[in-house]
């Protein structure tokens, strides 16, 4: 009876005392890794300044906003500028149009970054590896108003350089940038040579993860190079795979704004108008702010919903999502 009750006032003390040392504990690694957590407090600002404080700015969706009154003075609304944006005609259009854009970057720049990345994994000549790997990035540190012009000087009708092609053949040349079948593909296209190589980055780390010694008993097991991709290779990158597909389709409503604005004439405008051409003449040129928020905060619900279902999905296929 004695050593039970002398074991209930230990462990009572060891209750007491438990908060106390989770706290030193705290503390103790606080103060061992603060300089990694120096390194945190950048991106912690970042997010706080950028993201987290302006998430205020949403009530604007549910006032009339003024910018002459103010914030606070300015009238609440409800739903009006919601119900007004579901019942224009033209929200339809920018819904598919700027989906279908996304699913077709989905669909054809996606894989792009994976396949190269492993084709870049495959070269085993180190110097020849590291020039394509410079080649490839370098389209990426180039602006879209580079990227419009260099374009237009390819395949506008006056000074394309195919369309002199195609009048050297004797052929009437072509509007290619006036033809509204080939503007999706046109973004995708410009999409694709510009950053394909700069997201193998990304995969190339996760490819230099794997451990050599599965390749090695893929090879004892008689596996060729295309066996070792398809076995290895692939299976251990997944993860970073599903990962970067989740966070793909919470951005289904964003299009780039800068390529899309550069591309867009008034001969494409039917579908190459999207949700963010739609703020920037109206929310910003005609001052109606309101508007612009309330598309803006339809973007970022329906991303969330993408992220929360595919996630939800990936999991019950047995797969880790990002939460």
């Amino acid at each position: 009876m004695r050593m039970k009750t002398e074991e209930a006032v230990l462990n009572s003390h060891v209750v007491k005392e438990r908060p106390h040392t989770r706290t030193r504990s705290f503390w103790s690694d606080y103060v061992k890794y603060r300089y990694m957590y120096l390194l945190v407090i950048p991106g912690f600002l970042y997010f706080a300044v950028f993201k987290l404080v302006p998430m205020w700015g949403l009530l604007i969706a549910f006032k009339d906003y003024n910018p002459i009154v103010g914030f606070a003075e300015s009238p609440w609304v409800g739903l009006k500028f919601f119900n007004e944006m579901f019942a224009d005609e033209h929200f339809y259009i920018m819904l598919r149009n700027t989906l279908l854009i996304n699913i077709f970057g989905l669909v054809f720049f996606f894989p792009l970054p994976i396949l190269l990345a492993i084709m870049l994994n495959e070269v085993r000549h180190e110097v020849f590896k590291r020039i394509n790997q410079s080649l490839v990035y370098m389209p990426h540190f180039l602006s879209w108003v580079v990227i419009a012009s260099l374009t237009f000087f390819i395949l506008s009708v006056d000074v394309g350089l195919l369309n002199k092609l195609i009048r050297l053949f004797g052929l009437e040349p072509y509007s290619f940038l006036n033809d509204v079948n080939l503007f999706w593909g046109l973004l995708t296209a410009q999409s694709i040579w510009k950053d394909a190589g700069w997201g193998t980055i990304i995969f190339l780390a996760a490819i230099a993860g794997v451990n050599t010694e599965r390749y090695e008993a893929a090879v004892v097991d008689g596996a060729n190079r295309f066996r070792q991709i398809w076995h290895v290779t692939l299976p251990a990158i997944r993860p970073t795979i599903v990962i970067l597909l989740i966070l793909r389709l919470g951005h289904m409503t964003d299009v780039n704004f800068e390529q899309v604005l550069l591309m867009m004439n008034p001969l494409v405008r039917d579908v190459g108008d999207v949700f963010d051409t739609y703020v920037y003449n109206n929310g910003i040129l005609r001052g109606m702010y309101s508007v612009g928020v309330a598309v803006g905060f339809f973007k970022g619900l329906v991303g969330l919903a993408l992220v929360m279902a595919s996630n939800y999905v990936v999991k019950k296929m047995g797969h880790e999502g990002i939460y």
